[in-house]
């Protein structure tokens, strides 16, 4: 299971583009390192986006490749750009994934939820119910809900990514919070789809069994490279990430088996407007 610690898809593109010119040469892992003058830890490590590499480090390995000039240029200002700041690493404490960081930079983010309204799609009467359920100091706990308000605001920008979130109907009767503030979150769930940009379903629960029944999985999907595609999910053990190309069409499965097992976003939105008592 592969465990991604870069904190951005460039870091993840940099290190493809690497493993893919050493490839393309002839060269294995041990004769690169040898050559180069590494460890084939440190060549794997950077491989694998699990450390940020130097200019120096890419340059070497660049020339070792045959690298064009263009190709040199380029990686060497992706290797600049890999690990840049984004609003979140003032929340690394509440953030202790990437997971932030590739929903900036995705173009389709599909989610399933079983238990949960997705924290993407969360108000913030709902959200601080979820986190006063840790019975941390109140100062933490309003760290989290403003650090998952800004994380909510994705969704609204410009160049925002598409977001396809599915529920279990069970989500939408979990009373959290009481009526008050679950008639806010549905109200706020239908205000969200009428976004261009977001697509809400619902799997009823007489919809039987299906892929997604064992637990939630969220798919992360880039516009220029399905290699840099990532799934996750998130638990009470730690996150957990997927990037092998195995790994990450089975997850694409299970998601089209929740589609497809799901009522049609139209159906859905009425479900949870009846939910709200409209």
């Amino acid at each position: 299971m592969a465990v991604v610690s870069s904190p951005t898809t460039r870091g993840r593109r940099l290190a493809f583009e690497l493993r893919r010119l050493r490839e393309q040469t002839g060269l294995t892992p041990t004769q690169a390192a040898r050559q180069l003058g590494w460890s084939l830890s440190k060549l794997t490590r950077i491989e694998k986006a699990q450390t940020q590499p130097k200019s120096t480090d890419i340059t070497a390995a660049l020339a070792l490749y045959g690298a064009d000039s263009a190709t040199h240029a380029s990686l060497v200002q992706l290797g600049k750009d890999s690990w840049r700041r984004g609003w979140w690493t003032a929340y690394a404490d509440v953030f202790a994934g990437s997971i932030v960081a590739l929903e900036d930079e995705a173009a389709q983010i599909t989610a399933w939820e079983p238990q949960l309204i997705p924290g993407l799609l969360q108000t913030e009467d709902y959200a601080r119910e979820i986190m006063n359920l840790r019975n941390e100091d109140p100062a933490a706990t309003h760290r989290r809900i403003v650090a998952r308000m800004n994380r909510g605001m994705l969704l609204r920008r410009p160049n925002a990514p598409r977001f396809h979130a599915t529920l279990d109907e069970s989500v939408l009767r979990r009373n959290i919070g009481g009526t008050k503030v679950m008639r806010k979150q549905l109200t706020a769930l239908l205000e969200a789809a009428d976004r261009p940009n977001i697509t809400i379903q619902v799997v009823p629960f007489d919809a039987g069994a299906h892929l997604g029944i064992e637990g939630a999985m969220e798919l992360l999907c880039f516009a220029d490279d399905a290699e840099l595609d990532v799934a996750y999910a998130e638990g009470p053990m730690g996150d957990i990430y997927l990037e092998s190309t195995e790994e990450v069409t089975r997850i694409r499965l299970a998601l089209k088996s929740v589609h497809d097992t799901a009522l049609p976003p139209d159906e859905s939105l009425r479900l949870i407007a009846t939910l709200t008592g409209r």
